[in-house]
């Protein structure tokens, strides 16, 4: 008899719904994974539910286990937490994370989930892939002891680089966000709030993950002569102009761009498997649950999706909670 579980697929742009899938027999050093959570950011999930992908970043932005290619029909998703019921005698019965989309069973090579450490809650654990981002990004601006940091923007990224930079000595963080409700999240997560009007200037690193325009030319007002701007805005197939003219020179002003999809080269001697350890051990501070803002069953995600990617929902982490189902 054949064993099947239920997936969330992306069917054309704007539109989601839950397809039958036959899974295949766990074959040796492969695992059976029931889904616990799994989680939607509003990022790129959302950007690839409205058809926003450009045909040039086709391939760059292929999920690990997606099917399918964009636009559409695809499956796409990468923040899962389950437990596996069937593999290797050390996984088994273990949480596990893995870089897989929305589906209620799989099978992926046992190579491929990471086990939670037992101080991580299953539910927090989905913000994995987002706290390893921050991590890469971190790599990439190498922050000093001291600096004064904005961060631009105070989505799901954003908030877990400003959690993270409010660890380091010294260092005054201030998060930056056009909604003033975010002051309550940088307050939970120990960093100060402003409003885009009101940030403090003279800043020795920005870290922009706003995804707009304004918020990138923000990010370069707000630094000190010869900052940095760190980059991890994905602006799909947006257009972005930028105010390179005024000061930017003679402040001899950078931007840079961070992209998880390569380990920094500032810890070349890391792996991917390194790096998603680190984040899952950071994950056991308590104060990262201010990124989890909404929950929603599985069977729910075509009529949720719309209202993620349109902002009718706000949400910086959507957790999806799993019945014991497919």
């Amino acid at each position: 008899m054949k064993r099947t579980a239920r997936a969330f697929w992306v069917s054309a742009p704007g539109q989601g719904e839950i397809r039958d899938v036959v899974l295949p027999d766990p074959a040796e050093e492969e695992v059976l994974v029931r889904s616990l959570w799994s989680g939607v950011s509003r990022g790129t999930e959302t950007l690839v539910f409205r058809g926003g992908v450009p045909e040039s970043q086709h391939v760059t932005m292929r999920a690990p286990f997606q099917e399918g290619d964009f636009p559409g029909p695809v499956k796409y998703g990468y923040l899962n937490v389950g437990v596996v019921e069937e593999g290797p005698a050390a996984l088994l019965g273990r949480t596990v994370f893995c870089l897989y989309p929305h589906q209620t069973r799989y099978v992926v090579p046992a190579s491929a989930v990471t086990p939670v450490p037992d101080s991580v809650p299953a539910g927090r654990a989905v913000l994995a892939g987002t706290v390893e981002t921050a991590v890469n990004a971190l790599w990439d601006a190498r922050p000093l002891i001291g600096d004064r940091i904005a961060v631009v923007g105070g989505g799901m990224v954003g908030c877990s680089v400003a959690a993270l930079l409010a660890r380091f000595p010294g260092v005054r963080v201030q998060l930056v966000d056009a909604d003033p409700t975010r002051a309550k999240t940088a307050e939970a997560l120990g960093v100060g709030f402003a409003l885009p009007e009101d940030a403090l200037g003279d800043r020795d690193l920005v870290v922009h993950a706003s995804a707009t325009e304004r918020g990138l030319a923000r990010a370069l007002e707000l630094l000190s002569p010869e900052g940095t701007v760190l980059e991890l805005s994905w602006y799909g197939d947006r257009k972005v102009s930028l105010p390179l003219g005024e000061a930017f020179h003679s402040r001899r002003l950078v931007i840079r761009g961070s992209q998880v999809g390569t380990v920094s080269p500032n810890r070349a001697n890391r792996s991917y498997a390194d790096r998603l350890a680190l984040a899952l051990d950071l994950l056991a501070d308590p104060a990262l649950d201010a990124l989890v803002t909404g929950e929603s069953d599985f069977e729910e995600l075509p009529d949720l999706l719309p209202g993620l990617a349109s902002g009718e929902i706000p949400a910086l982490c959507h957790r999806v909670r799993y019945a014991d189902i497919g």
